[in-house]
């Protein structure tokens, strides 16, 4: 999944991720032009790789939460921006969380259990979670009753068929995730209803039910049914026709678009026609939502610190007030895990010599890069080693570098190996954001790691509106490109084909496959994976990944992301949805 996307145009996308939620993206915080640094492991990050393995069969209203009081209007409050907000094309971490919370219905969807504090998969528009047949190339669900649009229209089997036939078209939706592509009938071929009709033999509809045929077996086809993508939209092509229908996409939840303003602002108000007894997972507590895009880091905080009561940030907070907050107020800081992997990815067609790729490893400024980025360590960043952050099931610990230790800048190793590889004063080129104070003080500490390594570093000037486009070209005066990756759900499978596989890459971009990386044998080994036995599956991820970076090092892991988000004092049932790393939006209700 892609991360959140900070102020970009919708053409501008890059790496992450998932995320989209599986997905690539650009970096979450507001030093957009470079991902860095890392700390300490601890608790608070131990499990944002486990996004959402448990499953529950719910029906009916979702339950009430003891003492919320309905009413209020909740102001939400960013630096970053929203991307398209076409259901077809939410891929990024806030424009997903937003929609599928708040605003869009899909096969199933994530609730927060307060037990565990981990996301459970629980049924939403597919009155059970979806059933597979022996071999998982084929899976079935009948639409709930009694779901309506905002206008009041009954929501279809034929055009919940037709929201997910939309989700195979790359040319309309490029941010989109690929996974309908990837694993349906024919997703190589079929481009969707605007390109190939709407006559496509991978999905049946006998009534109430529909049928998912596969090109091969998918497993986590459940998981892939919580995405916006996975969700119905309505047949009149004057409605949903791409351009319009991302300023207005049509509610099934409990709220529907206001005023927007893309990039700057977004009003949610109540749907009318949402019908809780057909929800078991979301609630309409709050009157209203006005979100302010855009806002820099520095007034976050200071409106936080000072309790504006009905206001929130899914951003997080700065090192220099988190202590303030632990001091003072404690009971307005959520802290916890998101499922986030930076890197850094030196592009494999340039920066052939692992010996190299090694050097950059060992000379990147973690610790410096990290405190120039404003990051809190052991919080919203921990040092990493595994491609797949903690939490995601099989994997295990390994240090793809056995003699470097996490976190430390190895000036004197880096600068060997450039010497093995008579390669000193090579060049490295990677992209900060001349508009950010932050990315331009992250690039000056990575200068400094890298020159004292026997690098010549060479960064190249953009802008916070142009770095994404920057970086996803692969034709960019860049051989080193960052980014991240966060978990579209618990399983290597939304992490080495849509970021390492070939066939990501296509002739118009990177896709987020940002190391421009391709390896037969690693791709021979992804769909090998991909077919074998479900419990096999997770330790066989494990082990590829680590033969990915142990053979080929084609990135290195700058850190594990978390959060540290903040609100008002009349904000309550706000916590860490790990799916996002974003807000627990279903639960939330304010004070009166």
């Amino acid at each position: 999944m892609r991360l959140r996307q900070p102020i970009i145009a919708v053409s501008t996308v890059t790496l992450l991720s998932l995320a989209a939620c599986g997905g690539s993206g650009a970096d979450p915080d507001p030093n957009a032009g470079d991902d860095t640094g890392a700390g300490g492991t601890t608790e608070t990050t131990a499990g944002g790789g486990d996004t959402g393995e448990e499953k529950e069969e719910r029906s009916g209203a979702a339950p009430d939460i003891e003492g919320a009081e309905p009413g209020g209007t909740m102001k939400v409050i960013s630096i970053n921006g929203l991307n398209s907000m076409d259901p077809s094309e939410s891929y990024y971490v806030n424009t997903a969380s937003i929609l599928s919370g708040l605003v869009t219905r899909s096969l199933t969807q994530y609730v927060y259990n307060p037990d565990t504090k981990q996301m459970t998969l629980i049924p939403d528009l597919a009155t059970k979670i979806p059933v597979g047949n022996e071999d998982l190339t084929e899976w079935t669900m009948e639409l709930r009753e009694g779901v309506k649009w905002e206008n009041g229209d009954p929501v279809t089997p034929e055009e919940l068929a037709y929201g997910i036939k939309r989700s195979f078209d790359r040319e309309s939706f490029p941010e989109g995730a690929a996974y309908s592509n990837d694993y349906f009938l024919d997703g190589d071929k079929y481009k969707g209803p605007y390109k190939s009709g709407t006559k496509y033999k991978g999905i049946e509809i006998d009534g109430n039910k529909l049928t998912f045929k596969m090109s091969k077996p998918f497993p986590d086809f459940p998981y892939w049914g919580a995405f916006p993508a996975m969700g119905p939209i309505p047949l009149d092509e004057k409605i949903n026709e791409p351009s319009k229908y991302a300023l207005h996409p049509w509610s099934t939840g409990p709220y529907m678009f206001g005023k927007y303003t893309p990039e700057k602002a977004l009003e949610l108000v109540k749907n009318p026609e949402w019908d809780p007894e057909t929800d078991p997972g979301r609630r309409q507590l709050v009157d209203s939502y006005q979100m302010e895009f855009d806002v820099p880091t520095a007034k976050i905080d200071q409106i936080l610190l000072e309790d504006d009561p009905n206001t929130i940030t899914y951003d997080n907070i700065s090192a220099t007030v988190f202590p303030k907050f632990q001091q003072e107020a404690q009971d307005r800081l959520v802290v916890g895990s998101d499922p986030c992997t930076f890197m850094w990815f030196p592009d494999y067609r340039e920066i052939t010599d692992i010996n190299v790729r090694k050097a950059l490893a060992y000379a990147y400024p973690y610790g410096d890069a990290y405190a120039a980025g404003g990051y809190i360590e052991g919080v919203t960043r921990t040092f990493g080693t595994n491609i797949m952050p903690p939490g995601i099931p099989g994997r295990e610990e390994y240090n793809p570098l056995p003699d470097h230790d996490l976190g430390e800048t190895d000036a004197a190793t880096a600068k060997k190996l450039l010497e093995e590889a008579d390669a000193v004063g090579y060049e490295i080129k990677f992209a900060f954001a001349t508009d950010d104070p932050v990315s331009v003080d992250v690039k000056n500490a990575v200068v400094r790691g890298l020159t004292n390594a026997g690098f010549k570093a060479s960064p190249v000037a953009s802008t916070l509106a142009e770095i994404s486009t920057l970086r996803a070209d692969p034709d960019a005066p860049l051989n080193v490109r960052s980014g991240g990756w966060c978990s579209d759900w618990p399983s290597g499978g939304s992490w080495f084909p849509p970021v390492f596989e070939t066939t990501n890459l296509d002739e118009e971009g990177l896709g987020s496959n940002y190391a421009v990386f391709s390896e037969p044998e690693v791709d021979k080994e992804i769909e090998r994976i991909q077919t074998i036995p479900v419990e096999e599956q997770p330790a066989a991820w494990n082990a590829l990944d680590q033969t990915i970076m142990e053979k080929y090092l084609p990135v290195f892991v700058t850190g594990y992301g978390g959060v540290a988000m903040a609100h008002g004092s009349g904000v309550q049932g706000m916590e860490d949805d790990n799916v996002f790393g974003m807000p627990t939006w279903k639960d939330m209700w304010l004070k009166p």
